[in-house]
């Protein structure tokens, strides 16, 4: 096992459960959100206004295809999965986890979208952009981790389970 990389919707604790993983297993942690406002010198929301979705596709794109990392947990933006070079160079460099939740989870969970640099085509609502790329997330995972009825602990427990199966299977 190399690089585990988590995808998943926004809002499903890629960031919160990637800190916690890293530092169970001795990785590092890297967040390719925050390396995608490093390298343009702004916040998310503020680049998809800049150069559209289109622009910000790109550019996730590009950033996520070029991570180099060893013994990484790496936590991707929720719409990663529509970056075909990206997601191809992430799963050769480590294991895809996709961290499940429901729509109605997630509602709660989310506050502004637009705020949180998530891509919403105009019209579009959250029950969209979730059909949308739950077939994407599962045709990307090694590995599904299920957050319905889980703490952060559980989830952890339950992934750390999964990952040592997938690392001996």
């Amino acid at each position: 096992m190399n690089n585990i990389i988590l995808i998943g919707m926004p809002g499903v604790g890629k960031s919160t459960l990637g800190v916690v993983l890293a530092k169970v297993l001795g990785f590092q942690f890297i967040d390719a959100d925050l390396l995608i406002q490093e390298q343009e010198r702004k916040k998310l929301h503020q680049i998809i206004k800049e150069v559209g979705i289109n622009g910000f596709m790109e550019i996730e794109n590009q950033v996520n295809a070029s991570i180099e990392a060893e013994r990484s947990v790496i936590a991707t933006g929720g719409s990663v999965v529509y970056c075909r070079q990206a997601m191809s160079h992430l799963k050769e460099i480590g294991t895809v986890v996709y961290l499940k939740v429901s729509l109605s989870t997630l509602e709660k969970r989310l506050g502004n979208l637009k705020r949180r640099g998530v891509i919403l085509k105009k019209g579009q609502t959250l029950k969209d952009l979730y059909e949308e790329r739950v077939p994407l997330y599962e045709k990307y995972a090694d590995v599904v981790v299920d957050e319905k009825g889980r703490d952060l602990e559980e989830c952890l427990q339950l992934l750390l389970e999964k990952l040592d199966t997938e690392v001996e299977g």
